[in-house]
């Protein structure tokens, strides 16, 4: 691979101008599709096989036009203290606002609080009812502002007015955080290189990948129902595989400059070598964000394949268009602070010859192994600590921050009419078989409003013919609570002995029941993907390495440092440790989605680290250094890049932290937790203190296997051969880059 990659490289530097050509069309082409593609809404959103969308699947057959899965709001009044909701003025404008509310072009229904007895019992608080056509995530902008103003309207007359329900969900913006992550990117790239033009490199081409991902998914949303969230997801990852991949490049092009070779020759080189570590931690990312398939969520397979996409797009950017743009740099891109051999300087300066740091840091691990990874496995080990707690759920309005209104609306509904009113169950009852519908509908409510945590169980509500019908049931306790969630279980326990006695099929949905299954899902989900992940990331990286125990211990490091993220975001948001520090204004569960989220994502980063830090101590050693030689040349080379490519990434998650929406925020923190911990502890202490320890029997292969394996050369070793081969034969050099 490695000389394959060194033809590419001297071709796209030969080739600058047909190169960059080819990039500014597809670019343009991207950009002409998403400008010209309808506009797409929202994507639907739907859980394949649980029973909360079995439920919601039959009340649209049975229930035509009822939209059993649409937003619903709840827009809740407030009397002005000293009065009462029935009062006259109060009334009135209660009125007004649900007449303004119907007239949305999706409302399906709203309900009068005055004739559905949605007023409490000491008469302070009312809601209203709204129901739409679509989910939430579909809805339009139109809708969710008709309603804020109608809310506004009653405001006006003097009420507290707060809205709550689905309604006003929203994808959340994070133009600002990717803003504050190019930022800081451009900084630390600027350090690093010493270099503008070097720093603008990395910059410019993850800024033209995530361009072209991000605007064909705009281009392809509507005909394949994407939505804001999947190019939310892309440009993040995008952005963040884009400037590490090319930072790889653009800084073994240096060293290779460096070395004394010509431009172009050092920019084969350094695609053959370092870009062979980027395609195969490209393929470890796209591994990660498509395996997220498994999980059967139709919206988190769409978001990862399109991710995976970009990450695609990043990779053949950094391998065709960074040595393109290296070509048209000239003799401008050297290293800070020195001259090499090629740009005609003399002998370098002596604070040149000095370590640096992460020679320095290498020798001391390994001098001290033992030590070093006692203090790494002992520090994650006990930040790890609190996952051992860990509680998974979905976030509700009583997660969100107090100054929202669906937070003020949630504390309202809880004050007025009890805690569990915020997540009514809804319980479908499929009579279709049975030989006594009603007698199976009465029965199913009579067994409800025996169990505990029941606090009221409406009758039930046939459709036209009869054969269905749906029960409202309202829980004594909060939506997100562990008490809830036992009541939907034994729900479903009672369905099955109903079943039996009657024929008739009981089903428990609504949103927090949907929430309950979701988590179900991924939970059940988390161990296979994580298999499925490592395991191929595993076999990938013995191809890779040729080594059985290089592998072994990166999987076995990454697991490390992700449970030592789960436990900081356990104390953290969960615990509540550091609360006011990170503005976390309400603790609970942590979100369902985020231990596979996190293992998605962060394998994928930290596998980048691994392949590039770890591919460079391989070279060494093939090349003929010892194994603890070797370690302490792999840092030398590879770890000022890795440390500003994790430093570049924390940065970009941390900006995250600032959201108002607890999700948002906990993503942020946990994935920035998570590199943090992979970086600087794990790719930076354990790993070569576990090789220091392991010496010649990390790159220990059993003879039959290193026959079966293709020889992919990530190291570079052809390259090597081909150039000792130049110097004896000069028509070895034209036959090498013969494309």
């Amino acid at each position: 691979m490695a000389t394959f990659l060194y033809r590419i490289g001297r071709l796209a530097f030969r080739r600058r101008h047909f190169v960059a050509l080819i990039w500014v069309a597809l670019l343009t082409l991207a950009g002409v599709g998403a400008a010209s593609a309808p506009a797409a809404g929202n994507s639907s959103f739907s859980i394949p096989g649980t029973e909360a969308q079995k439920a919601f699947d039959l009340l649209e057959q049975r229930f035509p036009g009822m939209s059993a899965d649409g937003a619903t709001a709840r827009v809740v009044f407030k009397a002005p203290h000293g009065e009462k909701m029935t009062d006259a003025d109060n009334k009135a404008a209660v009125k007004k606002t649900v007449k303004e509310l119907r007239s949305g072009s999706e409302v399906v229904s709203v309900a009068d609080p005055y004739v559905g007895h949605a007023v409490s019992k000491d008469g302070t608080i009312a809601y209203a009812s709204v129901k739409y056509k679509v989910s939430g995530m579909e809805l339009e902008d139109s809708s969710r502002d008709a309603l804020k103003e109608a809310a506004q309207d009653a405001r006006h007359a003097g009420l507290t007015v707060e809205i709550g329900g689905d309604a006003l969900q929203t994808a959340p913006e994070t133009g600002s955080s990717e803003v504050i992550g190019l930022a800081v990117a451009a900084v630390v790239l600027v350090i690093t290189f010493g270099s503008l033009l070097a720093a603008g490199f990395p910059l410019l081409t993850a800024v033209i990948g995530v361009g072209i991902g991000v605007s064909t998914i705009t281009a392809l949303a509507n005909a394949l129902d994407l939505g804001t969230t999947t190019s939310t997801l892309a440009s993040m990852i995008g952005l963040a595989v884009g400037i590490d991949y090319a930072l790889f490049i653009v800084s073994r092009y240096r060293s290779e400059l460096a070395e004394g070779r010509e431009r172009e020759e050092a920019a084969g080189r350094a695609v053959g070598t370092a870009g062979s570590a980027v395609v195969f931690a490209g393929l470890t990312v796209v591994i990660a964000l498509v395996g997220l398939s498994v999980v059967n969520i139709p919206m988190l397979t769409k978001m990862g394949v399109a991710a995976a996409g970009t990450v695609a797009i990043a990779v053949l950017i950094a391998l065709t268009l960074i040595p393109a743009l290296l070509g048209y740099a000239g003799r401008w891109i050297k290293l800070a602070g020195e001259k090499s051999k090629l740009l005609g300087g003399g002998r370098r300066p002596k604070q040149a010859d000095r370590p640096n740091m992460g020679t320095r840091w290498a020798s001391f691990v390994v001098r001290r192994p033992v030590a070093v990874l006692l203090l790494g496995v002992i520090g994650l080990g006990a930040a790890a600590v609190p996952a051992a707690s860990l509680e998974l759920g979905l976030p509700d309005d009583g997660s969100q921050p107090v100054s929202t209104t669906q937070r003020r609306a949630y504390d309202l509904l809880s004050d007025g009419f009890g805690p569990g009113f915020n997540g009514p169950l809804m319980v479908v009852v499929d009579a279709k078989g049975s030989d006594d519908p009603k007698a199976a509908f009465t029965k199913v409510g009579d067994e409800i409003k025996g169990l505990k945590d029941v606090v009221t169980v409406t009758p039930a509500a046939p459709n036209k013919a009869g054969d269905t019908a749906t029960i409202t049931v309202i829980p004594d306790s909060k939506p997100s609570s562990t008490t809830t969630e036992d009541l939907v279980h034994a729900i479903r326990g009672k369905g099955a002995d109903i079943t039996s006695a009657t024929d008739a099929k009981v089903l428990v949905t609504g949103s927090t029941a949907m929430n309950i299954d979701v988590s179900q899902r991924l939970n059940d989900a988390l161990l296979p993907y994580l298999a499925l992940v490592v395991g191929l990331a595993f076999l990938l990286l013995i191809v890779v390495f040729r080594s059985i125990l290089v592998p072994l211990k990166a999987a076995l490091g990454f697991l490390l440092s992700v449970m030592a993220a789960l436990g900081a975001v356990v104390a953290v948001f969960q615990w509540g440790w550091l609360s006011g520090l990170m503005n976390v204004e309400e603790t609970g569960p942590v979100m369902s989605m985020m231990p596979i989220f996190m293992v998605g994502v962060v394998f994928g980063l930290a596998m980048d680290y691994e392949v590039f830090l770890v591919t460079r101590m391989r070279e060494a050693y093939v090349h003929g250094e010892k194994p603890a030689q070797a370690v302490v040349t792999g840092f030398k080379h590879g770890a000022r890049v890795v440390t500003a490519a994790a430093v570049i990434m924390i940065a970009v998650f941390s900006g995250f932290i600032g959201s108002s929406e607890s999700m948002v925020k906990m993503i942020g923190f946990g994935l920035a937790v998570a590199v943090f911990f992979d970086a600087f502890i794990v790719r930076m202490a354990i790993v070569p203190a576990v090789l220091a320890l392991l010496g010649r029997k990390a790159w220990w292969l059993p003879k039959w296997l290193d026959r079966a394996l293709p020889n992919v050369d990530v190291e570079g070793e052809g390259l090597r051969t081909a150039e000792e081969r130049r110097d004896t034969d000069p028509d070895g050099e034209r036959e090498l880059v013969r494309v």
